[in-house]
This record gives structure tokens, C-alpha cells and sequence, in this order.
């Protein structure tokens, strides 16, 4: 299980990409919009390695396409109460809950939920900057 400090500020997902001789990680601006990180300011950055096979990228690909016409614009929580989706969880909160992300690096909650995890969830509660979800059938791949 990974230990997450109390100092953490945003986990996020986001593609390594060479520009002009260096390289970038784009943060997403919804870490700018909520005040979870602020421009001009200095922050310790951990790089974790992404597990995810080329099938399942166009497998996330292709649900979060699905999921788009029904998720709300960019101003609000990019899902929606009762909406069902596929999740990967990244891994565990304070208390032992699963956290995936999805859209824009909008948290999702999933009690029961354990690194590597890839349930089907349904979305119970949405608040501005984190859902709540219950697991509603346990991915087969899961480890």
C-alpha cells in the first residue's frame, strides 16, 4: 500500500512529452481553478510509471468517448450521480478507499477498491472536486 502525507496536494494523471529539447508534464488547469496548486510556486513531483496496456488505453479511450456526451461541460464534475463507468484505481486514501481519476484529474472514490483494481462503479454522490462510488461488478484483470 502506498503512504499518502498529509502535504500531498494533487494526484493527477498526465503524458510525459518532449518539447524544444526538455521534457513536460502539462498540469491540468482545473489544479489551478480549485487552488490545489498555484502558478509561480515551487512543488516536489513524484513520477509513477503507468501500468496500463495499449488495449486497455483504447478500452478507456472509447468509455471515456461514451461517457462525454453524457458528462457534464468543464465547468462542473465531469460525471454524473447514477452514471456507470469503468475505473482504475491508482490507489488508497487515508482510510483504506480505493481513488481512481478520471477526466481532467476529478477524483473518484471507491470503497473496497484496491491498487490495480478496474471495477465498474456507479457513481453515488458528486461534489465539486470528488465522487463517490460503489463498486458494481469486479473486472476480471483485477489484481
Amino acid at each position: 500500500m502506498i503512504e499518502i502525507p498529509d502535504s500531498l496536494r494533487s494526484v493527477f494523471s498526465a503524458q510525459l512529452e518532449e518539447r524544444g529539447g526538455s521534457y513536460v508534464v502539462d498540469i491540468p488547469a482545473s489544479e489551478i481553478e480549485h487552488d490545489t496548486l498555484a502558478a509561480n510556486e515551487t512543488y516536489r513531483v513524484a513520477i509513477l510509471a503507468s501500468e496500463l496496456s495499449t488495449d486497455q488505453k483504447t478500452h478507456q479511450e472509447q468509455q471515456q468517448s461514451t461517457t462525454q456526451d453524457t458528462a457534464p461541460t468543464s465547468d462542473g464534475p465531469p460525471v454524473n450521480e447514477g452514471e456507470v463507468r469503468d475505473v482504475t484505481i491508482e490507489t488508497t486514501g487515508d482510510q483504506g478507499d480505493g481513488i481512481a481519476k478520471v477526466e481532467r484529474g476529478y477524483v473518484v472514490i471507491v470503497p473496497g477498491g484496491q491498487p490495480g483494481d478496474e471495477p465498474t462503479v456507479e457513481i453515488e454522490q458528486v461534489q465539486d472536486n470528488v465522487a463517490f462510488a460503489s463498486i458494481a461488478e469486479r473486472n476480471s484483470r483485477a489484481l
